[in-house]
């Protein structure tokens, strides 16, 4: 009879069990902690981060994927923002409200009232270089020595409608995601089906970046909209952001950056939010009872150890950067979802604080980000972007 300890040879069937099981294991954790902004995402291997999967992570037909785009949009796919210096094109896609847009209707029937302004065909769409002095279509009809008919024969230039904008900004833990997946294609055409003119926008991701790289990239965006808003048809002054996840953390800091008017620079009018983690701090993270998962997602973004001592964690916080001249903001989220509840509710309290204009809308459940934007919520978001963005 053999005694003492056993030695596990590397060939033996026990050592290629606990392999297995062990390999196993920490592929279940690798999954946790890239799949995004909850513990029971569809993995997300290495390989994929930035890759084009959503933030929602069910298959089932909830939020925005209770809505049916009628089609009718005008799409202008794939539009240089920006260039970095070393090559790296950042794109966004514009979805517009179709030429003869009166009134529109959302999936269940509800109504919205839409702008009344010419959208650019596809063959005026074409993606102006930045920085390009934008062609005014009106300009060059007169030129052309079109006529105008009876009923708008009295219309001058100046009359002409301009639409509201909205930059919309995906999810995905900063690392991954797409403007052009089918859910976020889906809000850039209910943007539109609402009156707006939405820019579905791409930024840089981790790994390949940290903060603040992402929120550069949309201060630019929003730069860009305002140098090419005549191509566009939009108003340069009515410019709003909309994000959930990790694109609401984006949207809500876009509004709380600089200070003073809402109408210059990368300055945004209004900002809508669903599920945004809007204070990374240690406090509003660990203490607020974010879990393992969450705190390492935002420890990739920041570049940071630990959030005890991670600097980048202020300035990555809206609720860090408010002043009394931020825009009015809307922010939404589930009561059991993946983010901590106060910190939807710690945000709107700060805005109450500052006085500045602000809707809370919290729903039951643990759905996120755009997994809430059902046609209830929709209807709260539209309300709000048309209350102060205005639709003509």
């Amino acid at each position: 009879m053999r005694t003492g300890r056993r030695i596990i040879g590397l060939g033996s069937r026990r050592f290629l069990v606990l392999f297995v099981a062990y390999a196993g294991g920490m592929a279940v954790v690798a999954s946790a902690l890239l799949g995004g902004l909850h513990w029971n995402l569809r993995p997300v291997a290495p390989a994929q981060a930035g890759g084009t999967a959503s933030e929602v992570d069910t298959t089932a037909i909830v939020g925005i994927r209770t809505y049916t785009a009628p089609g009718d949009a005008v799409i202008d796919e794939d539009v240089v923002y920006a260039t970095q210096p070393d090559g790296t094109q950042l794109t966004l896609d514009v979805c517009s409200p179709p030429e003869d847009a009166g009134s529109t209707a959302d999936a269940d029937g509800s109504a919205g009232e839409a702008a009344t302004g010419k959208a650019a065909s596809p063959e005026e769409s074409a993606a102006p270089d930045p920085g390009a002095i934008p062609v005014d279509a009106a300009s060059a009809d007169q030129a052309a020595g079109a006529a105008p008919d009876a009923e708008t024969a009295t219309e001058t230039p100046s009359e002409t409608t301009l639409r509201p904008a909205v930059l919309s900004i995906h999810g995905g833990s900063w690392a991954r995601g797409d403007k052009g997946n089918s859910d976020w294609r889906n809000v850039c055409e209910w943007l539109a089906s609402e009156g707006f003119v939405a820019y579905s926008v791409n930024y840089r991701l981790v790994p390949a970046v940290s903060f603040p790289a992402a929120i550069e990239d949309l201060g630019r965006a929003v730069e860009w909209m305002r140098a090419n808003a005549e191509h566009y048809g939009i108003d340069p002054d009515r410019i709003g952001a909309f994000g959930g996840s990790a694109g609401g953390n984006l949207a809500t800091l876009l509004g709380a950056r600089g200070s003073g008017s809402l109408t210059d620079g990368s300055r945004v009018a209004a900002v809508a939010e669903l599920s945004g983690p809007v204070d990374l701090s240690y406090d509003g993270i660990v203490v607020a009872g974010g879990s393992p998962g969450l705190e390492q997602i935002v420890l990739d973004y920041l570049d940071c150890e630990s959030l005890l001592d991670c600097r980048a964690a202020r300035d990555a916080s809206a609720v860090r950067s408010l002043d009394r001249t931020d825009p009015p903001v809307f922010v939404g989220s589930s009561t059991e979802e993946f983010i901590p509840l106060s910190q939807s509710t710690g945000l709107a309290a700060d805005l109450n604080d500052l006085g500045i204009v602000n809707q809370l809308v919290t729903v039951p459940g643990s759905l996120h980000s755009i997994g809430i934007l059902d046609a209830v919520m929709r209807g709260h978001v539209s309300a709000f972007l048309h209350e102060h963005l205005g639709t003509d």
